[in-house]
């Protein structure tokens, strides 16, 4: 799906209401390359930093009346995404912007989801009160954790899947891959591999784990075949890896021929990419949400690779300011 041929920039200005589209720092090639697809300039704004570590945004063009899309994904470090992300809302409402749509490529607190031990706090859905308070109208997102968490907003929350990426770029990789099989590495990705096992006209199979903690599981049994066949795994992120281990040393042990992996959000943090140099696969793939410096890419022995969402999140953004459905982006 493209967007080069959807988003005219007489589309995109026909309403009273201009659009804008900002970035802050934490991933500003993804909002370029947005704003390339969609034909409007990326809007001009500047972050600083104090020296006691207060953050201030200031915006260099006028923001009145406009359709205003913020463009930050919580990637690290993440309390300062956070905090900019609201400055620049609560700043665009200051500056009389006629809507303000927080576009959060990345939702790292999509984790945080539930109490699931004593004293804590549901992180997921305070970050999701805080940026309404800022002022966000809208909220645009991509393959959250949990789903759930859109239901922290009492704001419209419209909530984008990779999965037609993703499952793209495995037919690019394997022109037989219904042959093969998707491997959902859990119980709770295993919605996300049957959507994508059916656009490939493919084989499914899951693992059956349990989390000992945020950094160690413990697998259990393979439910499926993988003898003999290329194996898709699929997951919505990549942190440390060592899931991702796991899960290819379970599909190799029970013969799997070749393994593709495909994430949404490639964090990719602590031993990962020295993880990934140095496993079993013929390549992990994933979206542009979050930045992977090239630094990574080099290190990781050629496995990594990098697939573009901006046309899908253009495409998202066009029909938000026109008033078309965004759920047609998934037929």
């Amino acid at each position: 799906m493209s967007v080069s041929n959807r988003a005219p920039s007489e589309l995109l200005n026909s309403r009273r209401s201009p659009l804008l589209v900002f970035s802050g720092q934490s991933n500003r090639a993804l909002a370029q390359s947005i704003c390339d697809h969609l034909g409007v300039p990326l809007g001009r704004s500047k972050t600083e930093k104090f020296t006691n570590d207060n953050i201030i945004v200031h915006y260099e063009e006028s923001l009145r009346e406009g359709d205003v899309f913020i463009v930050q994904t919580f990637s690290t470090p993440v309390s300062d995404a956070i905090m900019e992300l609201m400055l620049m809302i609560d700043a665009a409402k200051s500056a009389s912007a006629g809507r303000v749509t927080a576009v959060i490529p990345y939702y790292s607190y999509a984790r945080s989801d539930k109490k699931d031990s004593p004293r804590i706090s549901i992180a997921g859905r305070l970050v999701a009160d805080l940026l309404q308070e800022a002022g966000a109208d809208r909220i645009l997102t991509m393959t959250l954790h949990a789903p759930q968490v859109h239901g922290f907003f009492k704001v419209p929350v419209d909530h984008l899947s990779a999965d037609l990426v993703l499952s793209q770029h495995f037919k690019s990789c394997v022109p037989d891959a219904h042959n093969g099989v998707v491997l959902a590495p859990d119980a709770g990705s295993i919605k996300r591999a049957s959507q994508i096992a059916r656009r490939l006209d493919s084989g499914l199979a899951m693992i059956d784990k349990e989390r000992i903690s945020d950094t160690e599981v413990r697998p259990r049994a393979l439910i499926g075949d993988v003898e003999g066949k290329t194996v898709f795994i699929v997951d919505d992120e990549i942190s440390t890896a060592g899931s991702l281990v796991e899960t290819v040393n379970i599909a190799r042990s029970m013969g799997a021929k070749d393994v593709y992996v495909a994430v949404t959000h490639g964090v990719y943090t602590g031993p990962a990419i020295q993880r990934i140099a140095g496993l079993d696969v013929t390549q992990v793939a994933s979206t542009n949400t979050v930045l992977v410096p090239d630094s990574k890419v080099e290190a990781a022995n050629g496995k990594l690779a990098v697939l573009d969402v901006a046309p899908l999140f253009a495409d998202a953004i066009t029909n938000i300011h026109t008033g078309a459905s965004v759920s047609t982006l998934f037929t």
